[in-house]
């Protein structure tokens, strides 16, 4: 019943539990909404403490995989699938080919890709499996890496944050203090650095700093020394939850703007006291869309020079999210989350209109055969 109530909470559609002695598979995919269209997120593969963590991790995900789709207006639903284990040394074909089984066996309900811990090889391991996959590699008409257009989604919408706190959208001169290091991170960093910004980098592991360091300047902190810098902007680019009791008192930054997803730890406290120290927050599943925009174009045949358009409009709507929470004095993520349910509230209803009209067709036509 635990797990009922757990889903009920955000009102989940589906979890599927995949366990697998042969291949050591242990995972679970969460449906959270198919009101849009089907659930397309990626998969994470992450060391989980626990399976109650790891059911935890993809609720949120899943849901914030709804609200991100609707935002930016496209028609999919939300989904999320984490892989219980360590990416650096468990991953194998098997083990990706029994979860593409897995994930075949949804029907389409549910569309995986890459995510933290997982790569564009091993979504060709799953695709072996099941044509419910994004995010392979070109030479086989996927798009590849979607890191560069969540970067500069990421990117386009620092930029707009910038023109609301301070009337400019340039962020030459300005001191960034980036968290993580990974693809998004490497590319967000270069578009920054070509802007002219200050930046600041860390992340757990020194060689991802190393890889940024070859194309940039950027001074290097440790991982916990983040949250002090005296910066401008803060840009999580790692996991999320990194927004809570324990950090927020320590930020000295006038914008949070980056490409982790859950940033904020509770999501209505944390919000709320974000808005409280005048820090202006771009709600995470708003600016880092880009790579969901990525793999949702080759659903209908790939072409990047499409989605980044798709992802320069990012800078819109986080300028409309941030107009709705001045004008309603309510935090930004409650003014993107507004503007979430109204569209599935929208698209929900219309196609209940439908339904309706296609029931009452088909008894027309069986009282028409009588």
């Amino acid at each position: 019943m635990q797990i009922f109530e757990m889903m009920g909470k955000n009102d989940h559609e589906q979890v599927v539990y995949c366990s697998n002695s042969e291949s050591g598979l242990r995972a679970i995919i969460a449906v959270h909404d198919t009101t849009l269209g089907p659930a397309l997120g990626g998969t994470r593969m992450w060391n989980y403490a626990t399976s109650e963590e790891a059911l935890n991790d993809v609720l949120r995900l899943s849901r914030g995989m709804t609200y991100k789709a609707a935002v930016a207006g496209l028609n999919l639903g939300g989904g999320k699938a984490v892989i219980l284990g360590d990416s650096r040394t468990q991953k194998n074909e098997l083990l990706f080919r029994t979860f593409g089984k897995f994930v075949d066996g949804l029907a389409g309900r549910y569309i995986t890709a890459e995510d933290v811990g997982t790569d564009v090889r091993d979504m060709e391991y799953v695709r072996m499996e099941t044509k419910y996959v994004t995010g392979i590699s070109k030479a086989l008409g996927g798009s590849g890496d979607p890191s560069p257009v969540t970067a500069y989604g990421v990117y386009v919408g620092m930029k707009a944050c910038a023109k609301e706190k301070w009337g400019s959208d340039s962020l030459r001169g300005r001191k960034i203090a980036i968290q993580g290091a990974g693809q998004v991170a490497r590319y967000l960093c270069e578009h920054l650095y070509s802007e002219g910004a200050e930046l600041y980098i860390t992340d757990i592991i020194d060689e991802k700093v190393k890889r940024i360091l070859e194309t940039v300047k950027a001074y290097v902190v440790k991982p916990e020394e983040i949250y002090d810098v005296d910066a401008e902007i803060f840009s999580p680019t790692a996991l999320g939850g990194i927004i809570n009791d324990d950090t927020l008192p320590r930020f000295k930054f006038e914008i949070i703007a980056g490409g982790a997803n859950n940033q904020l730890k509770d999501e209505n406290m944390h919000g709320k006291k974000l808005m409280e120290k005048g820090i202006l927050y771009a709600p995470d599943y708003v600016i880092n869309s880009g790579g969901l925009i990525n793999v949702s174009n080759e659903l209908e045949g790939y072409r990047q020079d499409r989605a980044m358009k798709q992802a320069e409009g990012i800078y819109e709507i986080v300028k409309k999210v941030l107009t709705i929470s001045k004008e309603q004095n309510i935090p930004t993520h409650v003014a993107s989350n507004k503007l979430a349910e109204e569209r599935l509230r929208r698209i929900g209803g219309i196609r209940k209109i439908y339904s309706g009209y296609s029931t009452f067709s088909g008894r027309l036509g069986e009282l028409s055969t009588m």
